[in-house]
């Protein structure tokens, strides 16, 4: 497919629309953080999570609502959650949200820890200093998404932390974005515009069963 079809956006597409979307979700992504305590089930958190969503007047949900606990956050995307796991009061979550907001979409992720287990709470901050270094790289260089996740490749073991690397980041845009079949961020060999593009860090704990997850907009 050529480069310019991979990075093509429908008639209703605006950047202020792809910051609003953004920014919403972000919002949510918070608010249900807050809402999250001890002893809660996944199950549960998840079905909070829509519930606020709905509160909140999104469009749609483009991706299911996406809540871990514990040892589930070394599970990606498309893996189902070992058990119904409890939020401890020792332990780390993290929540991935992919929702719609005035047609166009909005994906964020982000990790938190309950308790005061040092290792997790460098872990959750690990992967926001990766993303952070990732997407600063992306900005100075104008690499290729290629280029980028090698990267962060060796950003994380720098960091001492695994990265995921089945986690490559994806496309986004006025809904639906799947139109355009665009592939991975990760697989991507040229220059990723500004607005269009997600990018997705998940590492995990080098010998303990946890890990954590980050992700937000390339702007």
């Amino acid at each position: 497919m050529r480069i310019e079809a991979k990075q093509q956006v429908g008639e209703r597409f605006s950047m202020a629309a792809m910051q609003h979307a953004r920014e919403m979700t972000w919002a949510a992504l918070d608010r249900i953080a807050a809402a999250l305590r001890p002893g809660m089930q996944e199950s549960a958190a998840n079905r909070l999570g829509k519930e606020l969503l709905h509160e909140m007047g999104m469009d749609r949900i483009w991706h299911p609502v996406l809540i871990r606990f514990g040892e589930n956050t070394l599970r990606t995307f498309k893996e189902r959650s070992e058990h119904d796991a409890t939020l401890g009061s020792n332990d780390i979550f993290f929540i991935d949200l992919g929702v719609v907001w005035d047609s166009h979409e909005g994906d964020a992720g982000a990790t938190f820890v309950t308790g005061d287990d040092n290792d997790m709470r460098r872990c959750a901050q690990a992967a926001k200093t990766v993303f952070d270094e990732v997407a600063a790289h992306w900005r100075d260089t104008g690499c290729s998404g290629i280029a980028l996740y090698e990267y962060a490749a060796g950003r994380a073991t720098a960091h001492g932390w695994r990265l995921n690397v089945d986690i490559k980041g994806h496309r986004v845009s006025d809904f639906p974005h799947a139109l355009y079949k665009a592939g991975d961020l990760g697989d991507f060999d040229q220059q990723p515009a500004p607005g269009l593009w997600i990018l997705e860090i998940q590492i995990a704990h080098p010998t303990r069963a946890f890990g954590a997850f980050y992700e937000d907009l390339l702007v």
